[in-house]
């Protein structure tokens, strides 16, 4: 079941994503060769205190952390480890907050240090699809015209979108319906309608779209070890037309 918000809990919704983007924003001020992700969870964790929110993943469904890290060919739920961070990587921070009996999510791919071109041209097209999706987020138009909006910019580009993972709704719950693919036919899925507010979320790979799970049954990785983007809003579907509430102050 679908769950259209009233504005004022769009509004609530609204403040813990702008707790998760001013949190991402943080942490992306963080991100140089050295620093390891172990560490940028412990941040994460520190600022949602301070905020008065509680990160949303840690215990969801059995995460045991605050922030998703899934560096280079790591897809999403890549999780925080001793690991450190070298010049030439990339890496996903994904997090979420609850605060006041509403979720926020949101994610963003950061370079360390000197990237390829190629490298910069993912993270690029990552992003872009993210706004091209976002533009179709309007009501009376149908959730394929997201998803396929996310598509074409991403095999214009020569890259893959994910299948096996997709965006969602979002609300008192982190996860709702509908399900967003990030592939998909224009004009076809349920029809858009004002008071929705979805996590819209592309997961770009340089190389094929096939996914795989690691035996910590989380990390997700790309099948032939080439590199994977994500970006990730929430979006609320109004009659003045899509509205991000994932930006921060």
């Amino acid at each position: 079941m679908i769950i259209l918000k009233r504005p004022e809990e769009i509004e609530k919704i609204r403040t813990s994503n702008v707790i998760v983007a001013d949190i991402l924003r943080e942490l992306k001020e963080k991100i140089r060769p050295g620093i390891s992700t172990l560490d940028l969870n412990r941040y994460s964790e520190e600022m949602a205190k301070k905020r008065g929110a509680k990160p949303a993943f840690k215990g969801y469904r059995g995460y045991p952390f605050a922030l998703c890290t899934s560096v280079n060919s790591e897809v999403v739920h890549g999780m925080p480890s001793t690991r450190v961070l070298k010049s030439g990587d990339i890496v996903s921070l994904d997090f979420g907050a609850h605060h006041q009996g509403y979720y926020g999510d949101a994610a963003i791919t950061v370079p360390v240090g000197e990237v390829t071109p190629e490298t910069l041209l993912l993270l690029q097209t990552t992003e872009q699809s993210l706004y091209d999706g976002i533009l179709q987020a309007r009501a009376g138009n149908r959730l394929g015209d997201i998803s396929a909006a996310v598509q074409n910019r991403v095999e214009a580009a020569g890259f893959s979108v994910v299948r096996d993972f997709v965006g969602h709704g979002i609300g008192r719950n982190l996860h709702e319906e509908p399900q967003i693919p990030n592939y998909g036919v224009s004009g076809r899925g349920i029809e858009l309608k004002s008071g929705m507010v979805l996590a819209i979320e592309p997961m770009v790979n340089a190389g094929t779209y096939k996914v795989r799970v690691l035996s910590d049954g989380w990390t997700v990785v790309t099948a032939d070890g080439r590199l994977s983007a994500h970006f990730e809003h929430t979006v609320a579907i109004t009659k003045e037309g899509p509205v991000i509430l994932s930006l921060g102050n």
